[in-house]
């Protein structure tokens, strides 16, 4: 039988990554002498880029319009800093590591789905220790297309050994959401990531608050090993 596919999106719905990007973006502003930022300043942008996250926090030191040049130039620093900082702060959810091991030991496959590019993700993975616990990987620029387009969450469940009817988005985000909509697969959403609206309004098919209650979620959408 072809396995369930469980297609993760990862930061904010699998690894908490807000506090290393706000460190990325301080070191890119300080370079150009502008004042640090808080990571609650910048809201829903984390997992949006480095050039949005850039934006909003030369938009808080009174730039308001600025120019390709510039942010080429700090998008540099941010993630020359971004990678050689990558995961001093950054950690798993409460519950997500333990919950991919028991639906993995189960017969689940595990996919990520990311915007982030797919180095840095690698990156990311592979420091915190989960590359092992993955069964595919897609990043934001593994497919030409990437999040809300289908291409990169189908490719994900083509790539974990899956098929469209037996597979389920996990994301945070009307992204996630929008994602799995077009590639046409149900959508679980958490309520603990990084999004502008609240997910209860963009209508996922479920919610959770916590890691420990997906297996109970997948069973009441009917999804099986």
């Amino acid at each position: 039988m072809t396995p369930t596919v469980l297609v993760f999106d990862l930061d904010g719905t699998l690894v908490d990554t807000k506090h290393d990007l706000t460190h990325a973006l301080n070191a890119a502003l300080a370079q150009d002498g502008h004042a640090p930022v808080s990571s609650d300043s910048l809201g829903h942008l984390f997992g949006h880029g480095a050039r949005a996250l850039l934006e909003k926090g030369l938009s808080l030191n009174g730039v308001s319009a600025p120019d390709s040049a510039l942010l080429d130039r700090l998008q540099s620093i941010f993630l020359d800093h971004y990678r050689a900082n990558i995961a001093v702060d950054s950690r798993p959810f409460p519950g997500a590591v333990d919950a991919m091991a028991a639906l993995r030991a189960r017969g689940f496959r595990i996919a990520i789905c990311t915007n982030k590019k797919e180095a840095l993700a690698r990156q990311l993975l592979d420091t915190l220790g989960l590359s092992s616990a993955i069964d595919a990987f897609v990043g934001g620029d593994t497919y030409a297309l990437s999040k809300p387009n289908a291409e990169p969450v189908l490719g994900a469940i083509s790539r974990a050994g899956g098929a469209p009817a037996r597979a389920v988005m996990i994301g945070d985000s009307k992204t996630d959401i929008d994602a799995a909509r077009a590639a046409r697969i149900p959508v679980i959403a958490v309520t603990f990531g990084y999004t502008a609206v609240p997910v209860a309004e963009l209508a996922p098919d479920a919610i959770i608050s916590a890691f420990q209650t997906l297996p109970d979620t997948l069973a009441a959408l009917g999804l099986t090993p």
